[in-house]
């Protein structure tokens, strides 16, 4: 195949999902996933609708109101010039690049470049300490890095001989003054390249592209391989999900360094040839946020639970422009936030359900029915088993799993450097996820819970799901976890975590109130026996760790109130 082959073939499968953007049996029914055998999706589709596209492809707005606007023609061109550069300093096809940036432009123009160089680029968050780091460039077995002035004396006691890249120091690369210096070359010299890229060989679909360490809720963060097509073509199920059409200006709140911000700011947007919009911010302003949404014509939104929930406690109706589309996903969503968002826009958020692993799995797409709590049904593409934990076989409820016999294009290679864990999740002829979920005659699925999490109590299995989804129903809490807690008599009992909305004070009073709102909207079987008022451990990408609390609950502590006192 020629390049005009592969370009062609790739725009083909995108326009057939957009054009059966609300037909999802006809998407499914129809739709097949390109399997080139070589593709790079920085050249082969970005550079090609970039090449004189003066339409806006990054938009920044900055909590100073400072702004970065830049073109497809202007990023394709930057990114050529930084790649050439790259080249330069001696990086390499499969050469493996921490890159550390925030939401600023250098970090689009570099995914871009290392895609044009077959480099391997492992992303990081800033949030990131040395010891993290240490462990991502051996582990990564990184030979280069690409970090803020800001986070450079981060890497002061990292071992390892990599290349040192600055960005923000100027470029005078002799002055340490300037921020480079000391081994640091400084980032911004790359423009002085020309921006006309030339390969210097083909991009085989199976090259690796990018290596993601999980965030690591339960164990040692995994080191998630993916290729070419993997997630440039795999997010084809994305920009499907969230409803994204070509001219749309996309807002997704999501942190550099997860995969959800390769999901939502660079392959689902410019695989549509829609907007990347950002709001950087460092204390989250729900009014704020909603004023840029208006001023700056946002039509579709994706955010975690954690802003959802952070934006019902404000008044959603100052947007006085809702966006066409909003989507949810990183966690599963409660009813409660969906049901305010719907009054105050008249828009349904729909959830999404996929991985690092992934891209999206199941997923309520636009113009499709509802269920209340579910998932959707699998996306375009993806074949969608529930196993039974025991036995292996298929059922109506089951861990989430993938069948391999019709692999889908959007999973990784497997776990880098861990062939064990690798064959562990593949086993069967199938992806397992290790997330528990139900399918109704429909075909919908419902979320779970994490294998991990579900548990049981006097022998009913309790998903930590359903009861925090029924708590954020009362007023007073802003976010619940709900973990098992020892007892004597039913083995375990529910326990929740709370974080209360403000106005509402910690203590027996309120905990009296959530006990009896427990017990009026939950079975008996399910109903929260103990509470705790806290802070919830996360990870850095927002994920609440259940692992700590319930390690947290099984050593005791705190001040606790039980139902059998506030009757």
């Amino acid at each position: 195949m020629t390049a005009t082959d592969v370009t062609e073939e790739f725009r083909a499968a995108r326009d057939f999902l957009l054009g059966h953007r609300e037909d999802y049996a006809g998407a499914c029914a129809g739709f097949s996933w390109p399997r080139p055998p070589e593709f790079n999706w920085a050249l082969d589709w970005f550079d090609r609708i970039a090449a004189g596209n003066e339409r806006t492809a990054l938009w920044i707005v900055e909590e100073d109101g400072a702004e970065t606007r830049l073109s497809f023609d202007a990023l394709r061109d930057r990114s050529g010039r930084v790649a050439n550069w790259l080249r330069a300093q001696g990086v390499r096809a499969g050469d493996r690049i921490v890159v550390m940036l925030g939401n600023q432009a250098e970090l689009w123009e570099t995914a871009l470049a290392a895609m044009k160089l077959r480099a391997v680029v492992i992303p990081a968050t800033p949030l990131l300490g040395p010891a993290d780091l240490a462990d991502r460039i051996e582990r990564g077995r990184a030979a280069h890095v690409l970090v803020r002035a800001e986070d450079r004396d981060k890497f002061t006691d990292v071992p390892g001989d990599y290349t040192r890249i600055v960005v923000g120091a100027g470029t005078n690369t002799t002055s340490a003054a300037a921020g480079a210096g000391d081994g640091w070359l400084a980032y911004e010299d790359a423009y002085q390249c020309p921006g006309a890229y030339t390969p210097e060989g083909p991009t085989l679909a199976s090259d690796p592209l990018m290596l993601y360490f999980t965030s690591g809720t339960t164990a040692q963060p995994k080191l998630v391989e993916h290729t070419h097509v993997s997630y440039p073509i795999g997010h084809l199920s994305t920009m499907y999900w969230i409803g994204l059409r070509p001219g749309d200006v996309h807002l997704n709140i999501s942190s550099p360094g997860w995969a959800k911000h390769a999901w939502s700011n660079l392959f689902a947007p410019w695989n549509a040839e829609a907007t990347v919009f950002v709001h950087n911010y460092t204390r989250f302003d729900a009014a704020r946020l909603m004023a840029e949404m208006d001023r700056c014509g946002i039509t579709s939104f994706c955010a975690p639970p954690t802003v959802w929930r952070m934006l019902i406690q404000a008044d959603l109706g100052a947007l006085r422009t809702p966006p066409r589309e909003a989507v949810a996903a990183g966690e599963p969503l409660n009813p409660e936030v969906i049901d305010s968002v719907r009054r105050a826009w008249g828009v349904t958020i729909r959830d999404g359900f996929g991985q690092t692993e992934t891209s999206v799995q199941i997923a309520n797409c636009p113009g499709q029915k509802i269920k209340t709590g579910s998932m959707g049904r699998p996306s375009p593409g993806f074949a969608v088993a529930l196993l039974d934990p025991v036995t292996g076989k298929p059922g109506d409820e089951g861990e989430i799993s993938l069948d391999l016999s019709a692999r889908p294009v959007g999973l990784m290679t497997g776990y880098e450097g861990d062939p064990e864990r690798t064959a562990e999740a593949m086993a069967g002829g199938y992806y397992r996820t290790g997330d528990i979920g139900s399918r109704d005659a429909d075909g919908y699925i419902t979320y779970i819970g994490r294998a991990d999490d579900v548990f049981k109590a006097s022998d009913y299995k309790i998903s930590p799901f359903e009861l925090e989804s029924a708590l954020l129903e009362h007023e007073a809490v802003a976010e619940a976890a709900v973990v098992p807690a020892p007892d004597p008599l039913r083995l375990a009992v529910p326990k929740a975590y709370i974080v209360l909305a403000a106005g509402w004070e910690p203590g027996a009073e309120t905990a009296a109130a959530i006990f009896a709102h427990s017990r009026a909207t939950l079975a008996p079987y399910k109903r929260v026996r103990r509470l705790e008022f806290a802070e919830l451990p996360k990870t850095v990408s927002g994920k609440i760790r259940r692992i700590e609390l319930r390690e947290r609950t099984a050593q005791g502590g705190g001040t606790e109130f039980r139902e059998e006192d506030h009757r």
